[in-house]
C-alpha cells in the first residue's frame, strides 16, 4: 500500500494512544470513552497489519 497511508494510519494510532493515556491519567477516567477509543486503536492496528 501507499506509504503515505501507512503513515496517517500511524499517526492516528499514536493520537489515540495519546488519547487513552490521557484518559487514564484523569482523577475520574471515562471507562467507556477509553474502550471506545481502544476499539479504534485495534482497528487501526488490524489494517496496518493487512498493508
Amino acid at each position: 500500500m501507499e506509504q503515505p497511508h501507512v503513515s496517517a494510519l500511524q499517526l492516528k494510532k499514536k493520537g489515540l494512544e495519546d488519547r487513552i493515556e490521557q484518559e487514564m491519567s484523569r482523577p475520574a477516567p471515562d471507562f467507556a470513552q477509553i474502550q471506545l477509543l481502544k476499539k479504534r486503536k485495534l482497528r487501526i492496528k488490524e489494517e496496518l497489519a493487512h498493508i
